[in-house]
Order: structure tokens, then C-alpha cells, then sequence
């Protein structure tokens, strides 16, 4: 029985918070004193402070502006306001918290800066706002042309980086093509956490144990699909019918779970696959801030 609880609004307050420090720190101690730059609305916020050596702090909540207007119609007034709220709250950060530069090392620049800043863009995103509204523009130029989110998003990065790259080097673009890279390795890495689900489908002549373990040993629920084995290139014409299972598990599981399927079945055949997002059914509950 758990004794006390933080109300959810409570936790997304502080959750919210943590990233706007985390970028914060990223901006400060190792993007804007070596001049490196992120993707996305960030990235174009750090342009025109080099180029136009323009305030930071304001920069990025003018920037970010439309995004939230755009974040309002595109996903709800909830969202837009608690956003703009975030980013007003990372523009007295960078304003007011004395952070200072860490290192000038190029490397250490490029994959710290990327790793803080994603931590803070994924807790952010836990919060239930948005420190950067490029995936905003991308849903709202997706319904309008035949693109996808991700190649929306990369297409205007790839215009952010030329731009660096012209304005201010090579070197400089393509170590923060790295430091984009990085932060967004973080920002998957915070969002899905360490229980980042996997989806598993096993093909075995031995399907009936396999099921008896999947739900007795590991407390797994399970998916049956009806198939045939078989179909081998010196005798095609012979196949079995068989039971396909399917089954969800954490990252953690896989290998406890190859294990139990190898005892049962050597030559069973096992495949993953990476899964985003899943609710409901009798999935282990991922812990949720």
C-alpha cells in the first residue's frame, strides 16, 4: 500500500523543470560557447544568435512562438499552453543561471552537449509539453504534403546544417550533426526508459510448450496466429500447420526468454521487433513520471 503519491501535475511540474536545467546547462556550458548548433528549432534559435548575435534567451521563445500557436490547432490548447510555459521557463534559465563553459574539446562538446540536451528535451516531453516545436511543424506540414514526420524533420535539419556549415565551417556543421545525433539517441532513450518493449514471434513445431511457458513461467500473455510450416525447396509441396505465437516483453526479458525457447526448441525460428508505444492487455507496467 503505497503511503503517499505525487499527484501526477505535481510530477509533471518537476519533470518538466529538470529538463528545462538540463537544457539549460546544454546550451550554456557547451553549445553556445563553442558555437555548436542542434536540429530542430533549437538548431535555428542558435543560428540566428551566431549569425545576428542576438539574445538567446529571447530568441528562442520568439522562435518557438509559432510553433506553440501551431501546437494549439495541431494538438490541443493544454498542450500549447503548458509548452509555452516550458519555453518561457528555458528562456530565464539561459537568462538568469550562471552555467559556464565545461570544455572546448570538440568531441566533448559535440556528445555531452547532444546527451544533456536530450535528457532535457525528453523529460520535457514526459512533462507533457515541448522544448522544441519541430515535430509540431512536421505533423502540420505532413497532413499537407506527402511526406512523413521523420523526413520532414530531416529535411529541415539538413537546411539547418547547410546553413551552419556555410556561416561558420565544415567542421563546425558536421560536429553538430553529431551532437544532433546524440541528443536524439537521449531524448528515445528518456522517453521509453530502460523497459523499452520488444515484440517477439516464434515459429516452432514445439508451440504448445512454448505457449505453456510464455503464460505459466513468465506470466506473459500471448497471441496465436495459425500458419503452416514447411514449404522447403526438395519438398515444397509438404507443409505443416502451425501455431505462430506472439508475445510482448521488456527489453530485459529477451534473453530469459530466447533461453526458455532454446531448451524447448533449438530450431525454433525467432524473430524481434522494436515496439513504441503498447497499453492494455497484461503488459508489465512501465514507471511513469
Amino acid at each position: 500500500m503505497k503511503l503517499f503519491q505525487i499527484p501526477n501535475w505535481v510530477s509533471e511540474i518537476l519533470t518538466t523543470l529538470a529538463g528545462i536545467l538540463f537544457c539549460s546547462f546544454a546550451l550554456k556550458s557547451f553549445l553556445i560557447p563553442n558555437k555548436f548548433f542542434d536540429g530542430g528549432v533549437t538548431g535555428i534559435s542558435l543560428l540566428l544568435h551566431e549569425i545576428y548575435e542576438l539574445n538567446i534567451a529571447w530568441v528562442i521563445v520568439l522562435v518557438n512562438i509559432p510553433f506553440i500557436i501551431m501546437g494549439a490547432f495541431q494538438v490541443n490548447k493544454a498542450f500549447a499552453i503548458k509548452t509555452f510555459l516550458a519555453v518561457i521557463g528555458l528562456g530565464l534559465a539561459l537568462h538568469f543561471i550562471p552555467f559556464h563553459a565545461q570544455t572546448s574539446d570538440k568531441l566533448l562538446v559535440s556528445i555531452f552537449g547532444g546527451v544533456f540536451m536530450g535528457i532535457g528535451v525528453g523529460l520535457a516531453i514526459r512533462g507533457g509539453c515541448a522544448l522544441d516545436g519541430i515535430e509540431v511543424l512536421a505533423l502540420y506540414t505532413g497532413k499537407r504534403i506527402s511526406f512523413t514526420i521523420s523526413e520532414i524533420i530531416l529535411g529541415i535539419n539538413i537546411i539547418i546544417f547547410l546553413i551552419a556549415g556555410i556561416e561558420l565551417g565544415l567542421p563546425t556543421a558536421l560536429y553538430s550533426i553529431l551532437t544532433y545525433y546524440t541528443a536524439s539517441k537521449a531524448i528515445s532513450f528518456v522517453i521509453e526508459g530502460l523497459e523499452e518493449y520488444t515484440g517477439v514471434t516464434i515459429i516452432s513445431g514445439e508451440s504448445e510448450k512454448i505457449k505453456e511457458q510464455l503464460v505459466m513461467e513468465l506470466n506473459k500473455g500471448i497471441t496465436v496466429y495459425k500458419g503452416e510450416r514447411g514449404f522447403l525447396k526438395d519438398n515444397f509441396d509438404i507443409s505443416n500447420p502451425v501455431d505462430i505465437v506472439f508475445t510482448v516483453v521488456t527489453r530485459f526479458e529477451v534473453r530469459r526468454l530466447r533461453n526458455i525457447i532454446h531448451e524447448i526448441d533449438p530450431k525454433a525460428f525467432v524473430f524481434t521487433s522494436t515496439i513504441k508505444e503498447a497499453a492494455g492487455g497484461v503488459l508489465k507496467k512501465r514507471a511513469r513520471h
